[in-house]
């Protein structure tokens, strides 16, 4: 083959490497799985052709122009986007929605998963409270009733006992809720590793744990039922839907792992763990939320029916913005 036919043979390719390089530095480091795909095979097909120009010595000019954009190419890829506060704003209100909802399919499973067994539990320790003895064990059902027990003590002292702990004891708390949650989080979606068995198992076990702790506290009179609801209502819209997020993101590098089709698997896991990982750090943020609203909110000594209402209103929230946020009417 001459150098011109060489030239002509692999020049579309080289120009369709060059825009994703451009779109790579554009839209830093945020190709689609599919564009990943393409653009980690024109990368290969780039380094190719420089060491076959390099051996048939066809010119500095041709080898400077691959050169420089491989060059390019492996700098784009390899360097941590920039880390200021726009960058996570837009991530956070715009691209980490828009992940989520190419990969709903994921999530939809996940949630089956973990809300399924968390509402049939729940219904049925709440019917049979006794039942919840093979879930927890008595130091924790006891804990659990003590935990949501209605306090006169704490009635009396309302918002003067509630504002002394306000500053050092919620702050520790909202610290706690944050390693306790993103603990959850990470488990669930690290597990896919594990061909999404892990996976599969964290979201089935806390769902039936969750709804047994419920279904057993709602069970043992008004006053429990009232606080203990009351309590969970708005910060559980992000956590237990957070979780579940990260496991449709565990889902993610099961199917690769799985199906990983004309890819390697280490491959597929590059090319659809890039996807997986900003999912599972989006569910780290809505947890985050989860945390300080945990610590600061949900204790406030307010009527039931004021945070049934904030309740249903971050709900609506969090579905809105997975939903619609950062929705481009053009394409989505």
């Amino acid at each position: 083959m001459t150098k011109r036919d060489f030239i002509n043979k692999r020049r579309n390719a080289w120009r369709r490497f060059a825009e994703l390089v451009k779109d790579l530095n554009l839209r830093r480091n945020r190709l689609s799985a599919e564009e990943m795909a393409e653009f980690s095979r024109l990368f290969r097909g780039a380094c190719y052709d420089l060491a076959t120009i390099r051996s048939r010595n066809w010119g500095t000019g041709l080898e400077s122009y691959l050169n420089g954009m491989v060059t390019r190419a492996h700098n784009a890829y390899y360097s941590a986007p920039p880390g200021n506060l726009a960058n996570s704003f837009r991530f956070v209100t715009t691209e980490f929605p828009r992940i989520f909802r190419r990969n709903i399919g994921y999530f939809l499973v996940a949630a089956t998963l973990f809300f399924v067994p968390l509402g049939v539990t729940w219904t049925l320790v709440r019917l049979n409270p006794e039942t919840a003895s093979r879930i927890m064990s008595p130091e924790q059902l006891e804990q659990m009733g003590k935990m949501y027990e209605a306090d006169e003590d704490e009635k009396d002292q309302g918002w003067l006992g509630y504002m002394e702990g306000f500053s050092n004891e919620r702050s520790g708390m909202a610290g706690f809720y944050i390693f306790n949650n993103a603990g959850i989080a990470l488990r669930v979606f690290a597990l896919g590793m594990l061909m999404g068995i892990g996976t599969v198992w964290y979201l089935v076990y806390n769902g039936i744990f969750i709804g047994a702790a419920a279904g057993y506290i709602t069970s043992l009179s008004d006053a429990h039922r009232e606080k203990f609801l009351s309590f969970v209502v708005t910060h559980g819209s992000f956590e237990l839907t957070a979780i579940a997020v990260s496991g449709g993101a565990g889902l993610i590098l099961a199917d690769a792992i799985l199906h990983p089709g004309q890819r390697t698997r280490m491959e597929a896991l590059k090319v659809r763990g890039r996807e997986a990982v900003q999912i599972a750090i989006g569910a780290a943020f809505m947890l985050f939320i989860a945390a300080f609203i945990e610590a600061f909110w949900s204790p406030a000594p307010l009527p039931a029916n004021v945070k049934y209402a904030a309740g249903a209103t971050m709900w609506l929230t969090v579905f809105a913005y997975l939903g619609f946020a950062g929705l481009d009417f053009k394409k989505e």
